[in-house]
């Protein structure tokens, strides 16, 4: 047997496969887009039956690189998170599009939820408040409006789960279960609890028994089927994106933090064995369970930060290409007043405002491509520091920040936010570290390292650093526009 980590990256926008060594480093990268589908405003939808061909097919290209199935030690998997499928056990046939993180459709049922009380309960217990954005509320919607699902779920045949969950079912021909990070994420889980709970599927309205079984996040948890790679493999590693960005940070200490700005940006503090209780809007989450123990973090989840830049690409026509966003902000020395309040699918944490809508403030006819570029980047920073001042509030706060993700191989980016957190930030050389994390558990999982802090030594790789080099005066006068703006979405 080889020694190569094969992990599989499930994106919003794209699926991937890349193969890792033990020490880190990435021999190959096979990438497929995925189709969005938007049938209506604030829904997004994917198709679980195209994820799983392209994954298949691009796991399929690392395994011919590597040289055959014989070389590679086990499958690690990471996905975004709270994105819902709905399929048949006996078939493993999706009966419904799956319902994406972003989609906002439950946001009524939400409400409801929330006028009835029940709120800081289910905060308490999940350490998630009412929103769309979680598993459950999908969950609950495609029973009640896909007649499909409902049937399944009447005939004891129904499996709903996220997509980990999904492509192992696949991948083994039929096992069901979830790692604990990523049932963290639908509500239907307490914090301290082993599995999902009876109360909180009942409250929501789903039913227990279509739901996984909760694992570790890294040991034997599954075998690939040999028809699918050329011979079985062993899957070891499985962590929602936001928990294996964090460890592919090796933030395994309680108080290590690091951002990821992809899609959205999502800032995970690590918080040891305590379970959370913010008092911020900000959420507990699990972040590793190894042997059934648990590792908490604390999370301040960003909508939109990278697809902020996409909309200035493809609707807008001010870049490009997203890299061009850098050379723009160099351009100029200021955005000439310019504010970008991104909330174009309503703010996150430290908000929760489901309703909020994409500001743009301070234009005049000296404002051009330049500075709406500049000002979407500074964007970023703005929302990282609402953010820092949650986790401060929560005792919680950074001595320095991680970054990785796409948006944080920008240079000017990354200096950015140094200056106005007044906080050192440090960047990996490779930004992937969602992929590298699953290779960390991946490789725990499959005895290629003795335990996830040996992986992190081995596989992290080395850092650039960005220092704060921002006039107070300067940083106070973009705050005050930040939140003049803020007032406005």
């Amino acid at each position: 047997m080889g020694d190569l980590i094969l992990v599989l990256d499930e994106g919003t926008t794209s699926t991937r496969a890349m193969l890792f060594a033990p020490d880190g480093s990435l021999h190959g990268t096979a990438q497929q887009d995925i189709t969005q589908y938007y049938p209506q405003s604030g829904w997004v939808e994917h198709d679980a039956a195209e994820i799983w061909d392209k994954t298949l097919a691009c796991a399929r290209e690392m395994v011919a690189k590597a040289g055959g199935a014989d070389r590679i030690a086990a499958i690690g998997i990471t996905n975004q998170r709270e994105t819902v499928v709905a399929w048949d056990r006996q078939t493993l046939e999706p009966l419904a599009r799956a319902i994406v993180w972003q989609d906002r459709r439950t946001a009524d049922f939400c409400a409801g939820l929330r006028a009835a009380g029940h709120e800081s309960e289910v905060q308490r217990r999940t350490g998630l408040l009412l929103d769309p954005y979680f598993s459950g509320t999908k969950m609950r919607w495609l029973l009640d409006n896909e007649p499909a699902v409902r049937e399944a779920a009447q005939a004891g045949r129904l499996a709903l789960g996220t997509i980990e969950s999904w492509l192992v079912a696949k991948l083994t021909g039929g096992v069901h279960i979830s790692d604990a990070s990523n049932a963290s994420r639908t509500l239907l889980m307490e914090l301290a609890g082993k599995g999902f709970d009876e109360g909180l599927c009942e409250l929501l309205g789903v039913p227990h028994s279509a739901l996984p079984e909760v694992t570790d996040n890294a040991g034997q948890l599954g075998v690939a089927q040999a028809q699918w790679l050329g011979r079985e493999l062993p899957i070891t590693g499985l962590a929602g994106d936001q928990q294996a960005a964090t460890i592919g940070q090796a933030c395994l200490s309680p108080g290590e933090t690091k951002a990821t700005y992809g899609t959205g940006a999502f800032v995970l503090t690590n918080m040891g064995r305590d379970i959370p209780a913010s008092k911020n809007r900000l959420l507990g989450t699990v972040l590793y369970q190894l042997g059934g123990e648990r590792t908490y973090a604390i999370e301040g989840s960003v909508f939109v930060a990278g697809s902020l830049v996409q909309w200035l690409r493809d609707s807008l026509g001010i870049v490009d290409v997203a890299a061009q966003t850098e050379a723009l902000a160099r351009s100029i020395e200021h955005t000439g007043g310019v504010t970008i309040v991104p909330a174009l699918a309503g703010l996150g944490a430290p908000h929760w405002q489901t309703e909020a809508r994409g500001v743009i403030t301070g234009l005049s006819f000296a404002s051009g491509k330049a500075e709406l570029a500049r000002a979407a980047l500074e964007a970023m920073a703005h929302q990282t520091f609402d953010l820092a001042e949650a986790y401060a509030r929560d005792g919680a706060p950074w001595g320095r920040l991680r970054i990785d993700g796409g948006m944080s191989a920008n240079d000017w980016m990354a200096q950015d936010l140094a200056d106005m957190l007044d906080l050192t930030v440090e960047r990996p050389a490779m930004v992937e570290t969602t992929a590298l994390g699953a290779a960390m558990l991946a490789a725990t999982g499959a005895g290629l390292h003795a335990d996830l802090a040996s992986a992190g030594e081995a596989m992290r790789g080395e850092l650039s650093r960005f220092e704060p080099d921002m006039a107070d005066e300067v940083r106070a006068e973009r705050l005050a526009r930040w939140r003049k703006a803020l007032a406005a979405a």
